[in-house]
């Protein structure tokens, strides 16, 4: 069984779950070190605005796929899942 603590390849996909004390890194130094590493796809999830946004790797930079998904669009397809059908209402409950 390997030893290691770390993986050596970046994900196709990471989802940051944003909050007041960690918005700025997350879209600033975060999303420059996913860039750099190429992820492809980056989701902010923004559970105070009921917000989700959708971003896609291009050429280096990251570009907006579409508008923010706003709470009333509960159902929405976006990559890399566009074959699946989300219901975001299910994270505004709490």
């Amino acid at each position: 069984m390997p030893k290691t603590a770390a993986f050596h390849v970046a994900p196709d996909w990471v989802c940051e779950t944003l909050s007041p004390s960690t918005e700025a890194i997350d879209r600033s130094r975060k999303m420059t070190i996913y860039a750099r590493e190429r992820v492809s796809h980056l989701w902010l999830l923004d559970p105070r605005r009921q917000r989700l946004e959708v971003y896609g790797l291009d050429g280096g930079r990251w570009r907006a796929l579409g508008d923010p998904v706003e709470p009333a669009r509960p159902d929405f397809r976006a990559e890399p899942f566009e074959e699946v059908e989300l219901d975001l209402s299910n994270l505004w409950k709490w």
